[in-house]
């Protein structure tokens, strides 16, 4: 992921140098946090879950989105047809791998969260797909737990 300096981004809120990234992250958070990877599909630990509750980044802890908008869409990833916040997370255009994408990056720490795709025909208000990386997002459950 290239520096916010050279990206075009505001600063982010929330800082660590890339010594406390690697420290505070496993290697696979850190290859898609930071290095905008992308996990497996059908692997990820929020994949298929109904649990209620607020998802937040893995990296900051900022909170991105609510179960409420979380949908199935078969795809593999968590999908969701609306952040919790629309200043919660940046859009910014990804030309990587000889597609155009609409990369979602935290807005807080500026790490890499998916990309969101809109006009697919699914049955939700926004007509949006938030696909999110699993390990990007930690759930914290409406009941506490």
């Amino acid at each position: 992921m290239s520096s916010t300096q050279d990206s075009g981004l505001p600063e982010p809120k929330f800082r660590r140098d890339d010594t406390e990234w690697r420290a505070n992250l496993t290697p696979e958070e850190y290859h898609v946090l930071r290095q905008a990877g992308t996990e497996r599909p059908h692997v990820g630990e929020y994949t298929n879950t109904e649990t209620e509750g607020v998802y937040t980044c893995r990296g900051c802890g900022a909170e991105l989105f609510r179960s409420s908008e979380k949908f199935e869409s078969h795809c593999g990833w968590p999908s969701f047809f609306d952040p919790a916040d629309s200043d919660a997370v940046i859009l910014r255009p990804d030309n990587s791998l000889g597609m155009r994408r609409v990369e979602v990056l935290c807005s807080n720490c500026h790490s890499h969260l998916g990309h969101v795709f809109e006009g697919e025909g699914y049955p939700t208000p926004t007509d949006k797909r938030y696909c999110i990386n699993s390990i990007s997002l930690r759930l914290q459950s409406a009941d506490g737990s």
